[in-house]
């Protein structure tokens, strides 16, 4: 049996290590956006994410209004979590990111079809339509470059309290 935790509120040894972040990123295609509103309150929206090149990318029609809010203040955050994806242990990870919104043609070309086939795998003839479907006039990609990171990974939490352990979780995973 593991040691018991003493000090639950420390969880800094509890995080999410570089390869199950890789995995989650291959797992999930959902995070939350947050971005200040014009009235300075944070809002935030779930949307779809890809990971590519070490930035998150996201998509949106120029008329949402957190695209002028982020054109003013492009300090946003995103979390992503594993619920929903295929990885049973619950994982989580938050970024504090800079944004740049582009809506230069070669930026579309480039990650518009990358989105869309993450969000269709395996299915390039709904890809093809999803692509269809996003490449639209008013189109906007969100850059995210990653700034600060907290990750957590619920898995070497439970190894310190087995009788804490959720029951939907597999005993004894380290992953």
């Amino acid at each position: 049996m593991a040691d018991q935790a003493k000090n639950w509120e420390d969880v800094k040894s509890y995080t999410l290590d570089q390869e199950d972040e890789l995995a989650l990123f291959a797992a999930q295609i959902e995070c939350t956006l947050i971005w200040l509103g014009k009235e300075g309150w944070p809002m935030g929206v779930i949307v779809n994410y890809i990971h590519l090149d070490g930035r998150f990318w996201l998509t949106a029609s120029e008329e949402r209004p957190r695209v002028k809010q982020i054109r003013q203040d492009p300090r946003v955050s995103i979390a992503i979590t594993s619920k929903g994806s295929s990885i049973i242990e619950r994982q989580s990870l938050t970024y504090k990111c800079e944004a740049t919104v582009h809506t230069d043609r070669e930026t579309l070309d480039r990650i518009l079809p990358a989105f869309a086939s993450k969000m269709r795998p395996g299915e390039p003839e709904k890809a093809a339509a999803f692509l269809d479907m996003l490449d639209s006039p008013g189109r906007v990609v969100f850059e995210l470059k990653p700034l600060t990171r907290i990750g957590f990974n619920s898995a070497k939490m439970w190894a310190k309290s087995e009788a804490a352990r959720p029951s939907d979780s597999p005993s004894g995973s380290a992953s």
